[in-house]
């Protein structure tokens, strides 16, 4: 399904990345990794070493990241910016608008700044698919979590308004919002095990479990490969 694409997923080691690029790898995709951790040396060597499929960047920056790629590859089909924040709870009276803008940076602004460098090239050749991963947060809203709220939605806009922009060029654009989903960034094992809370997070939703990553990185590669050449410009939740 996704054979030979070449497909950059973003802060791999967290969020849904490290089931994504195995799922991605299966499907046949060429996947490039990156992680603010693998700045470290080991970390990135064990992160291959545990997903032997796929290739670790090693650049920092994201304009940086982007001509890694395409200097070893020649292209970027799919991008995927599977970025992550711990969700603060926080009342808006007693937010830190300091808090508000590490929130606003990573999930808004570096992602913005590597489809930036990113889209360029998939102008050029007249093909290519970004995927954000975002969350169903804000198109639910959530009290006392208007930061990470905020900072999602403007995920969100983002790829409503790129998709309008960049389909002329045969650049779909979309969002996949899950919500819901087992992973340590959101759900921690201290979390897991409390019973009351459990209790209370599954009776919000229908299917009364948490979601798998596998869900939801099968509708990534839905999404990356060429069976989807049409869709553009939605935000999709799953939860």
């Amino acid at each position: 399904m996704l054979d030979n694409l070449v497909i950059l997923i973003t802060n791999a080691e967290h969020f849904v990345g490290p089931c994504s690029a195995d799922v991605l790898a299966g499907h046949g995709a060429n996947v490039i990794c990156h992680d603010v951790t693998f700045s470290d040396a080991a970390a990135r060597d064990a992160f291959v070493a545990a997903h032997p499929s796929v290739v670790a960047a090693e650049a920092t920056e994201p304009e940086a990241l982007a001509a890694e790629v395409i200097a070893a590859y020649g292209r970027i089909d799919v991008l995927i910016c599977n970025d992550a924040y711990p969700a603060v709870r926080a009342p808006v009276d007693e937010a830190e608008a300091a808090e508000m803008d590490r929130a606003l940076q990573s999930l808004v602004v570096w992602p913005f700044r590597l489809i930036s460098a990113v889209v360029p090239a998939m102008k050029e050749r007249g093909a290519g698919k970004i995927l954000m991963i975002t969350s169903a947060a804000p198109i639910r809203g959530l009290a006392n979590y208007s930061m990470y709220a905020t900072a999602r939605g403007a995920g969100n806009a983002m790829v409503k308004s790129l998709s309008l922009e960049l389909a002329p060029h045969n650049i779909q654009v979309n969002a996949i919002a899950p919500n819901y989903i087992e992973n340590p960034t959101y759900f921690p094992p201290e979390l897991l095990a409390n019973e009351k809370a459990m209790t209370k997070m599954l009776s919000n939703i229908p299917a009364k479990r948490l979601g798998k990553p596998e869900e939801v990185a099968e509708t990534i590669a839905f999404f990356a490969s060429n069976r989807c050449g049409f869709i553009t410009g939605h935000v999709v939740p799953i939860a």
